[in-house]
């Protein structure tokens, strides 16, 4: 045979990916804690499940990914953030029923591996997990250059974290008359970029590159702002107030995920003048014409996070909420009526 076929001639490099988990080990390693039994590179992470402080201790998961803000980070070849926004998403997404993460197991996909890329964007989810005490536990690191193209990729995990039963959100005193707290987003988060990247760069013919006054920044910079976690800011106000309700503002916009927190019998009115919409949001909505429902059916329009509470704490959360710099505001009530949210 003259030209024998090989793994790597097929687009497989397997030498690469080893290259890879040599270059992130260290920095795994460094989100473990003592309730870590195993160590990178078993078939299965091991978690001593000992849950000291817990009643009644509830697992709570969720698997999500980043969307085609891999695109973006694609384009302008910066990988040192991504994994930032796959963790803290999250993070948040299993904040919202009152939990705090214990591991994370992320994957990488791509068509053709790049060590320095793929250890990038691994140390980025690994730093990410060790500010907020969650251990990187495992990923899977995939080469198919059949799937995707070229240097293309996709990035995804999963997160496991724990609540007391007692503890878990929704509680059942989300009712008619509760104060819906708004809590500013740092930018699209990791929702809606399909649209924006068909925006802004297909139909105002920008580029990521492409200062824009109104951003104080370039396109690409403003698309590539991190996904804030809101746990460092929510999780001391749980163990203090009697939150009743968390929805975290992610694909669905504020449509879709209030409703999921909420009774079947109740419906929420957010008042659109009470915070600023971020010149980003605007900046996308005026370039594509975008009806102001796909709007807010589609991004966070600014507040990643809402909150419900009883009217009578609603100010004094705010103003706790404020003294971190958070950015909050009472933008909505809960009132009866049907299962749905109002924009006024």
């Amino acid at each position: 045979m003259n030209n024998p076929m090989t793994y790597k001639a097929a687009g497989v490099d397997i030498d690469e990916a080893n290259l890879a988990v040599g270059r992130m080990r260290d920095v795994i390693r460094s989100t473990y804690t003592p309730a870590v039994l195993s160590d990178v590179g078993a078939f299965g992470g091991l978690f001593k499940a000992t849950f000291e402080g817990y009643n009644d201790p509830v697992l709570v998961s969720s698997i999500d990914g980043v969307g085609t803000k891999t695109k973006i980070a694609q384009v302008m070849a910066r990988y040192d953030t991504i994994g930032r926004d796959l963790v803290n998403h999250s993070i948040n997404d299993i904040l919202v029923q009152g939990a705090r993460p214990l591991f994370f197991l992320d994957y990488f996909g791509t068509g053709q591996l790049d060590a320095t890329i793929a250890s990038q964007i691994v140390t980025s989810i690994a730093e990410a997990c060790k500010e907020s005490g969650c251990v990187l536990l495992g990923g899977e690191t995939a080469q198919m250059p059949d799937v995707y193209h070229g240097a293309d990729f996709d990035l995804v995990g999963t997160i496991v974290g724990i609540v007391d039963r007692e503890k878990m959100l929704p509680t059942t005193q989300v009712m008619p008359g509760c104060a819906v707290i708004g809590i500013a987003s740092s930018g699209l988060h990791t929702n809606g970029y399909t649209l924006a990247r068909r925006v802004l760069f297909d139909m105002a013919k920008l580029n990521p590159g492409s200062y824009v006054p109104e951003l104080n920044s370039t396109v690409g910079d403003a698309l590539m702002a991190v996904h804030r976690s809101y746990a460092p800011d929510i999780l001391p106000l749980l163990d203090e107030f009697p939150i009743a309700a968390l929805a975290h503002i992610t694909g669905g916009g504020f449509y879709d995920n209030i409703p999921r927190v909420i009774p079947s019998d109740c419906r929420v009115a957010i008042e659109r003048r009470s915070w600023e919409v971020p010149p980003i949001y605007r900046l996308i909505q005026e370039s594509g014409q975008v009806p102001d429902y796909d709007m807010f059916h589609t991004f966070n329009m600014g507040i990643g996070m809402v909150l419900i509470c009883g009217r009578d704490i609603a100010a004094t959360v705010v103003e706790r909420l404020n003294a971190q710099v958070t950015q909050a505001a009472i933008i909505g009530e809960v009132s009866r009526g049907a299962h749905d949210v109002q924009l006024v």
